[in-house]
C-alpha cells in the first residue's frame, strides 16, 4: 500500500508532533541549539494551545526521557485527587455516576511536568520553550477539520459554562475550518509565568524555572483557580497546588526479541504494551501470519482483550494499589493468558481476572448501556524528539476542555482527568483523596541491541496502546519503514469498560478502518467478532508519531500520522 507521505530522513535532529505548528516550535528549538527535552517541552506546551479541544496547559503530561548515555526515566505528569475530596462522594450523592464539572478536577500536573523535565534534563528557560505557544494563543491559528468536528460534537458541553463558550463557540457557534482561533487569556497566563521567570533570572536558569512553576502553583494563577473552586463547590485547595510535584517513577521494561521496550507504570495503561508484546512471543511470535490477515487481527485482538482484563482488574496508582505487575509480566501469567485464546473463536468479552489480589479485591465489572458506536473522546496529543547527542523524549500531553469549566480570566481548565477514576473507591482505579486516576496517555521508547532508539506514542484513549502496538509490529516484525507503518489500516477492540466516564462496555466489538478485503471481514465475523467499520482513515484509530534513530545507518527516520495535522521535521 503506497504511503501518502514519505518517511523523512535526517542526520542531526528530528521532531514529530500532533500538529505541524507544534513540530515547528520544537524544531526551532533544536535548530537554536536546544536538546530533545527542550524541543519536546516546546512542542508539548504548543499542543496545549493548538489542540485545545484535547490538550490543556493545566492538564496532564506524562513524559519519558532517554539520555544519550542510556538512562531512561519517566515523569508521571498526572495529578491526584484533592486531599479533602470525599472518597464516597460519587456513590453517596450521585448514584455511582461522575457528573461533568468541577467535581472531576484533579491537581493540574502538566506545568510541573514540563518544568521538571527542563530543570533536570533541558538546557533552556521556560520562556524559550513557551514562546511559540504564547504566540499561537495570542495571534491565533487556523481551525482544522478534526478540531472543528469535535467542538461541534461536544457543543452542549462547551455551552455548559460561559467561560468555555466564549473561547470555543466564538460568536455563539462552533468555529469553521480555517477560522482564526484565539486564546488571549491563555496567552496572558503563560506570559505571566514567563515574566515571573525573568524577574528571578538573575539567580540562574534553575531559579527562573522554579519561579515560573511558583507562578502557577503558588502565585496569582493558583489563587484564581482556588477562588473559583471555593465559589463553585470544587475541592481543589491552595495546599493541593502548592505541595504538588510530579514524581519520577521507574519505567516498566520488557525484552522483545532484540529490543528493550520501556513504558510508563500502571498508574497509566502503558504496561499493556509490555504485556501484549510478551503474549505475542508466547503465542509463537506471529510466525506465518500475514499482515492484517484475519488470523493476525484475531490473535492481536484476543491478546488485547486479555491485557485489558488485567488493566481493568489490576491497574491503579501503585501508591494505593498492589498491582502485582511482576506477576502480570511473569512467564506463568503470560502463558495462562495465551493458553485461553482460541485461534478460531473470539472471546465474547474480555476474559475473567487471573491471579491473587493481595490488597485490593477484584470488583465486579460494571458498564453503562451499550451504544452503537465505539466512542473515542477528543482527548490527548503526542510529541517526540531526538537530538544530535542521542537524547530522546516521548510525551503524551492531554485533557479535553468540554468536561469542566475554563477558569475565567486564565483560559485553562484545571485537569478534569478524574474522569478516568471509577466512582466506586473499591475499584483499583477508584476515587480516593491523594490518589491518581488510571491514565490512558502512555508515551513509550524502545531501544534495540544495536543502539537504535525509537520514541513513539499516540492520542486516542483506549485505542492508544492498540495503535502503538500495530505500528511497532508493522515496523519491526513486518519490516515497513516508519511512515508506511503508520499509514496501514488499523483495528481496535472495545470489549472492555471504557476508561472514560460513563465507562461504556461493548462486548465483542471490533472496529476496523474500511480498507481491508471483504473476505477478511467475513472471516472475522465468522469467528464471532462484532465487526463495525470505521471510515478508511479516521482519527478514532489514533494518530501515531515516531522517530527512529537508526544506529546502523546513522540516519533519523521520522513519521507522522495524517489522520490529524501531525507532521515530522528533520535535519
Amino acid at each position: 500500500m503506497k504511503s501518502m507521505r514519505p518517511t523523512l530522513y535526517g542526520s542531526r535532529h528530528a521532531i514529530s508532533a500532533g500538529h505541524h505548528l507544534a513540530a515547528a516550535a520544537g524544531f526551532s528549538i533544536l535548530e537554536a541549539g536546544g536538546n530533545a527535552i527542550d524541543a519536546g517541552c516546546a512542542a508539548g506546551i504548543a499542543l496545549a494551545v493548538l489542540h485545545p479541544d484535547e490538550v490543556n496547559v493545566a492538564g496532564v503530561a506524562p513524559i519519558m526521557i532517554r539520555t544519550g548515555q542510556g538512562k531512561v526515566v519517566t515523569i508521571a505528569g498526572l495529578g491526584h485527587w484533592p486531599s479533602r475530596f470525599p472518597a464516597d462522594l460519587f456513590m453517596r450523592e450521585h448514584g455511582g455516576k461522575m457528573p461533568l464539572g468541577l467535581l472531576r478536577t484533579v491537581v493540574p500536573a502538566a506545568p510541573d511536568a514540563w518544568i521538571t523535565a527542563l530543570s533536570d534534563y533541558g538546557t533552556m528557560s521556560f520562556g524559550d520553550v513557551a514562546g511559540a505557544a504564547i504566540r499561537y494563543a495570542r495571534e491565533g491559528f487556523a481551525v482544522f477539520e478534526y478540531m472543528a468536528t469535535m467542538i461541534r460534537q461536544y457543543e452542549d458541553g462547551y455551552r455548559s459554562w460561559p467561560s468555555n463558550a466564549a473561547i470555543f463557540l466564538p460568536g455563539g457557534k462552533p468555529p469553521d475550518v480555517g477560522d482564526r482561533f484565539l486564546q488571549t487569556d491563555l496567552a496572558s497566563t503563560l506570559q505571566y509565568m514567563v515574566d515571573q521567570e525573568r524577574a528571578a533570572a538573575k539567580g540562574g536558569r534553575l531559579t527562573g524555572l522554579q519561579a515560573a512553576r511558583a507562578a502557577f502553583y503558588c502565585g496569582d494563577i493558583a489563587d484564581t483557580i482556588v477562588r473559583y473552586h471555593e465559589q463553585e463547590g470544587g475541592y481543589l485547595a491552595r495546599d493541593d497546588l502548592a505541595s504538588f510535584h510530579c514524581r519520577y517513577e521507574p519505567p516498566v521494561r520488557v525484552r522483545w526479541r532484540d529490543f528493550e521496550v520501556y513504558t510508563c507504570g500502571p498508574w497509566c495503561q502503558g504496561p499493556m504494551l509490555a504485556q501484549a508484546l510478551r503474549m505475542i512471543e508466547a503465542a509463537g511470535g506471529l510466525a506465518g501470519l500475514a499482515h492484517n490477515s484475519a488470523d493476525y487481527i484475531h490473535l492481536i485482538t484476543e491478546i488485547m482483550k486479555a491485557a485489558c482484563s488485567d488493566r481493568e482488574h489490576r491497574y491503579g496508582d501503585p501508591r494505593f494499589v498492589d498491582v502485582g505487575l511482576d506477576q502480570l509480566l511473569s512467564d506463568g501469567h503470560v502463558a495462562a493468558r495465551v493458553s485461553a485464546i482460541d485461534r478460531e473463536r473470539a472471546m465474547p468479552d474480555m476474559p475473567p481476572p487471573l491471579g491473587a489480589y493481595p490488597s485490593n479485591r477484584p470488583p465486579a465489572t460494571t458498564a453503562s448501556s451499550l451504544r452503537s458506536d465505539a466512542v473515542v473522546e477528543p482527548d490527548t496529543s503526542y510529541c517526540c524528539a531526538v537530538d544530535r547527542w542521542g537524547n530522546a523524549m516521548s510525551a503524551t500531553p492531554s485533557d479535553g476542555s468540554w468536561r469542566s469549566p475554563v477558569i475565567p480570566g486564565l483560559g485553562i481548565v484545571p485537569s478534569a482527568r478524574g474522569t478516568q477514576s471509577r466512582p466506586d473507591p473499591n475499584h483499583p482505579s477508584g476515587v480516593a483523596p491523594g490518589k491518581r486516576p488510571r491514565l490512558t496517555p502512555n508515551p513509550a521508547i524502545a531501544v534495540r541491541d544495536d543502539g537504535s532508539v525509537i520514541p513513539f506514542g499516540a492520542p486516542g484513549g483506549d485505542v492508544q496502546v492498540q495503535a502503538m502496538l500495530q505500528v511497532f509490529l508493522n515496523t519491526f516484525h513486518f519490516g515497513m519503514d516508519i511512515q508506511e507503518a503508520i499509514e496501514q489500516p488499523r483495528f481496535a477492540t472495545f470489549s472492555f469498560p471504557n476508561s472514560f466516564a460513563p465507562y461504556t462496555h461493548l462486548p465483542g466489538r471490533l472496529n476496523i478502518e474500511d480498507r481491508l478485503p471483504a473476505a477478511t471481514l467475513d472471516d472475522l465475523r465468522r469467528r464471532g467478532h462484532d465487526v463495525e467499520m470505521w471510515p478508511a482513515y479516521t482519527r478514532r484509530a489514533c494518530s501515531v508519531e515516531a522517530i527512529l534513530l537508526d544506529s546502523r545507518t546513522g540516519f533519523l527516520r521520522a513519521g507522522a500520522d495524517f489522520r490529524q495535522p501531525a507532521y515530522a521535521i528533520v535535519n
